[in-house]
C-alpha cells in the first residue's frame, strides 16, 4: 500500500513540475510577444527611424552588415530593461540602412525576440513607409 501511495506521489509531483515549467515558457512567450508587438508599431510609426525605436525599447543601435541596421534590446526576467550581463531575454531588430531598401518609400526587417540563449520565442516581419 504505501508503494502504491510512494508512486502516486511522484506521478503528481512530476505533474506538477511540467505545469509550472509550461506556465513559464507560456509566460515568457506572452510577454516576448508584447514586445514584439511593442518593436513593430513603434518601427512603423517613427517611419523605421532606428535611434526612435531603440529609445522607447530602452536598447542601443549597433552597425550591421552591408546595408543593415541592427537595434538591440535587452530584458531581465521581469521583462525590465536590463543590460547584456543581467538580461535573461533579447529583443533584436534588423532593417534595411538609410537608402538601402529595395522598395521605395519603404523600410523592411525583421524583429526577434528570444531567450538570452538564443532560442528565438516571436518572429515578426516589419515594414515602414518613410517620407
Amino acid at each position: 500500500m504505501i508503494a502504491v501511495f510512494a508512486i502516486s506521489a511522484v506521478a503528481c509531483i512530476s505533474i506538477l513540475t511540467a505545469s509550472f515549467t509550461y506556465a513559464g515558457d507560456t509566460k515568457a512567450t506572452a510577454h516576448a510577444l508584447i514586445a514584439a508587438e511593442s518593436g513593430a508599431e513603434v518601427f512603423k510609426a517613427t517611419g523605421g527611424d532606428y535611434d526612435k525605436v531603440a529609445d522607447v525599447l530602452g536598447g542601443v543601435v549597433i552597425s550591421g552588415d552591408a546595408g543593415t541596421v541592427i537595434v538591440e534590446a535587452f530584458y531581465d526576467r521581469a521583462w525590465q530593461v536590463s543590460n547584456e550581463a543581467n538580461a535573461d531575454f533579447k529583443l533584436n531588430l534588423v532593417g534595411d540602412a538609410p537608402g538601402n531598401s529595395h522598395a521605395v518609400n519603404l523600410i523592411t526587417g525583421e524583429l526577434t525576440v528570444s531567450r538570452i540563449t538564443g532560442e528565438p520565442l516571436v518572429v515578426f516581419p516589419l515594414a515602414a513607409r518613410v517620407s
